[in-house]
Parts: C-alpha cells; sequence; structure tokens
C-alpha cells in the first residue's frame, strides 16, 4: 500500500512539472520566435509576460465549449482526450535519473511507441467525427503521416536496441556509458537524424504539420474544435515534444550521463539535453517553411526508411563482428 501512495505523489509531481514546463514551453516559443523575428512577444501580463500562459488558460476554460451541428458527439468529445492522455503517458516510461522513473519496464521503449500511434488516433477520430471537409482531410494525412514515420522512427531505436541489447530505456542509458562520449550519438549518427526527423513528424511540428495546414485546411482536424477542447489538443502536442525530446536525450545522448556529475542535481544533464531539443523543435518553426505533401511521403517513403533499414543493417553487421 505505501509503494501505491509512493507511486501515485510521484505521478502527480511529475504531471505538475510536466504542465509548467508545457506553458512555459508555449511561452518560450512565442518569445524565442519574436526574437528571431525582431519581434518583442508576450511582454503584458506579468513581468516579461511570464504569465501569460496563465492568462491563456483562463481564456480557454472561460470560453463556451461549441459543439456544432452534425457532429458524433461522442467521438468529438472523446478524441482530445484520447490524443492527450496517449502523449502525456510516455513520461512514466523515461528515466530522469538512474532512481527515478515511474514504469521502469522492460519493453518500455515499445511502450512509448505504442502510445505516440495511438495518440494519432485522437486526431484521426476528431478529424472524422467533426462533420467538417477541412478536418477530415487532416485528419485523413495525420494518418498517413503517422503510418510513414513510426516506421522510420521504430527502424532507427531497433539499431540502438540492438547496440544496448535491451527495449529498457534505463539500460540502453547505462550501455552508453562505457562509450568514449557516454552517447550513442556518433556511432549512430544516421539513425540520430533519423530519428530527430520522424519525430518533429510525429508531434505534427513545422515544417511537417500538414494535419493541420492553416493556409489550406484552416486548422485541420481541430477547425471545429474551441474551448479547453481545442486546449486539449494543444497541450497533447507540447507533451509529445516532451516524450520525443526525453526518448531522443535518452537513447542517443546518454540519458542523465554526463562529463561530470553534479552534487544535489542528478538531472541537470538530462533537462539540459532536454531543453537544447526543445529549442530546436521552436528553432525549425521559425525557420522552415511547410513541406508539400507529395514532399512528405517522398521524404519519409523514399530516403527515411531506406537509410534506418541501412543503419540497421550496418549495426547488426558490426555488432556481430565485434
Amino acid at each position: 500500500m505505501s509503494e501505491l501512495i509512493c507511486l501515485l505523489i510521484c505521478s502527480v509531481i511529475l504531471l505538475v512539472i510536466a504542465l509548467l514546463h508545457v506553458a512555459y514551453l508555449t511561452y518560450a516559443e512565442r518569445k524565442i520566435i519574436a526574437r528571431m523575428q525582431q519581434r518583442l512577444g508576450p511582454n503584458r501580463v506579468g513581468p516579461r509576460g511570464l504569465l501569460q500562459p496563465f492568462a491563456d488558460m483562463l481564456k480557454l476554460l472561460t470560453k463556451e465549449p461549441i459543439i456544432p451541428y452534425g457532429v458524433d458527439k461522442n467521438i468529438f468529445v472523446l478524441a482530445p482526450l484520447i490524443s492527450l492522455v496517449c502523449a502525456g503517458s510516455g513520461l512514466a516510461f523515461i528515466p530522469l535519473w538512474s532512481n527515478f522513473v515511474l514504469s521502469n519496464a522492460n519493453v518500455g521503449l515499445l511502450f512509448i511507441l505504442a502510445l505516440s500511434s495511438l495518440s494519432a488516433y485522437g486526431i484521426i477520430l476528431a478529424g472524422w467525427s467533426s462533420n467538417s471537409r477541412y478536418a477530415l482531410l487532416g485528419g485523413l494525412r495525420s494518418a498517413a503521416q503517422v503510418i510513414s514515420y513510426e516506421i522510420a522512427m521504430g527502424l532507427s531505436l531497433l539499431s540502438v536496441v540492438v547496440m544496448a541489447g535491451s527495449f529498457n530505456l534505463g539500460d540502453i542509458v547505462r550501455a552508453q556509458a562505457n562509450l568514449p562520449w557516454k552517447a550513442f550519438l556518433f556511432p549512430q549518427i544516421i539513425g540520430f537524424v533519423v530519428f530527430l526527423i520522424s519525430a518533429v513528424a510525429e508531434c505534427n511540428r513545422v515544417p511537417f504539420d500538414l494535419p493541420e495546414a492553416e493556409s489550406e485546411l484552416v486548422a485541420g482536424y481541430f477547425v471545429e474544435y474551441s474551448g479547453m477542447r481545442f486546449a486539449l489538443f494543444y497541450l497533447a502536442e507540447y507533451f509529445a515534444m516532451l516524450v520525443m525530446s526525453g526518448l531522443a536525450v535518452t537513447c542517443f545522448l546518454g540519458g542523465w550521463l554526463g562529463p561530470f556529475s553534479i552534487p544535489g542535481l542528478p538531472f541537470f544533464w538530462f533537462l539540459l539535453k532536454l531543453y537544447a531539443f526543445l529549442f530546436f523543435y521552436i528553432w525549425l518553426r521559425a525557420t522552415l517553411p511547410r513541406y508539400r505533401y507529395d514532399q512528405l511521403m517522398d521524404l519519409g517513403w523514399k530516403l527515411l526508411i531506406p537509410l534506418a533499414i541501412l543503419n540497421l543493417f550496418l549495426t547488426a553487421i558490426i555488432k556481430l563482428l565485434v
């Protein structure tokens, strides 16, 4: 019973920390992009606009939740929850440091991949249930995008599994401790690049935000959503960014390992690497235009998947020889 209570307390703490990160990730994104575009960004609510995330949350909570005529109401209401729960649940399997992980599952990596696939069902169901052509097209695009890039991402992570000999994320980090740079980044540079591009597509971020393409689909799959239901999709996207960044840090950059340990801050290196990946997502949004749909499919099927298969093949041969 005490273990269950301890697990619940740790889960609540992790959820609160994750929500705070998501809130201020939106603030950081608006500030960083504003600076890159020579603007000021949020600067009205609180000192330097630091309370802007809470003002946005209050605005969304007080907005009327509109359900358009002709929608499938049950699925329409449930779809944002599916995306949010599946996107956020992956955090339970990512070790922040050697002694802190909510679920130390032997197949934690497989769980995260499964949850990221299920998260897309919320987008697909939202597009199908909205009784809108724009939303339906966004949902169909998301389905095709997930199928394409999930394969490339899974194959790139399989190369890491071959090197570590385990699907447990903690074991994967410990397997990197004996390498010169304490990271699989250099022996798995091809897999890392494939994973990085695929993770951006999995999160529906620029330049792969085809499911919501504002210029074509008027926000796509969530065009009919408002109020807190819209906010749930927004939260799901940023939770997915946290999970994919944490997975990249764990599998390719040595997780909590660093050049030296810092007493009292065992998670310092993990957070530093995590923030670097999150900045990369924001940088891409400020820099790159959106891909055309045919370019998106060509990149996934003609380049990333063959590269991931080649990398897995080379990794298996080297592992056998060494």
